[in-house]
């Protein structure tokens, strides 16, 4: 079992030049908040296309990577404390080396299933005005995860994360990302990841688009903005 020594939540707030709407931004909140099918109540997104919904409902995030963090970016001020990378949940003791698409946790009332590793984009080197962050993010593969709700209920910091299941032990999210942006072009890796039932469906369709045309998408966009 994990606790979850922080839990995390953030309102809607101008971020980059641009002032886009983001909700990246998150601070701690005590006592029960209820957590719903698309995320934890008073939690909000700028850019709901890429953002949130149910396959995305709650970021975790490692706080076992700050340290490497602050070796590599110095005395950052955003990495004193939980929720520099948006996340909803902070832990210690949980990597995406230990945890598998598919894994199924108690938390709470509430019952949570991995769904996706986490697509750094633009934001992060926003927040912490550092122009590559997302990059550098997506190449050390400290990115986080995301989860669905699979039962809802009311949460709080304090609480436990349980084992209940784990359908595909094997895909951890640290293979994912291999599969994603090491090893891209793994064709069996690429076919066994599209067929991943637990897996959200976009992640399978990046797999299914690279099989068929045998080319690596594009992550410009994402990662710097446009």
């Amino acid at each position: 079992m994990t606790t979850i020594d922080a839990l995390l939540v953030g309102q809607l707030a101008p971020l980059g030049p641009k002032g886009a709407p983001s909700g990246i931004a998150k601070r701690p909140v005590e006592g029960k908040i209820w957590l719903g099918r698309e995320g934890f109540a008073g939690d909000q997104q700028g850019d709901r296309k890429h953002h949130g919904g149910v396959d995305k409902a709650v970021h975790h995030y490692a706080l076992d990577h700050y340290a490497a963090w602050r070796e590599e970016l110095g005395g950052h001020p955003l990495l004193e404390a939980p929720g520099a990378f948006g996340e909803n949940l902070s832990t210690r003791g949980l990597r995406e080396s230990d945890v598998a698409v598919g894994d199924v946790f108690a938390l709470g009332e509430a019952i949570i299933q991995v769904s996706q590793g986490r697509q750094p984009c633009w934001k992060l080197s926003a927040r912490f005005g550092v122009p590559d962050l997302a990059r550098r993010v997506q190449r050390t593969g400290r990115t986080g995860w995301y989860y669905r709700v699979l039962q809802t209920g009311h949460v709080s910091a304090g609480d436990t994360l349980r084992v209940l299941e784990r359908p595909t032990p094997t895909w951890t999210l640290d293979r994912l990302w291999r599969a994603l942006y090491v090893d891209m072009m793994n064709l069996d890796e690429l076919s066994a990841m599209a067929s991943l039932e637990h897996l959200a469906a976009p992640w399978r369709q990046h797999a299914e688009r690279r099989l068929a045309s045998r080319q690596v998408e594009d992550w410009t966009k994402r990662l710097e903005g446009g």
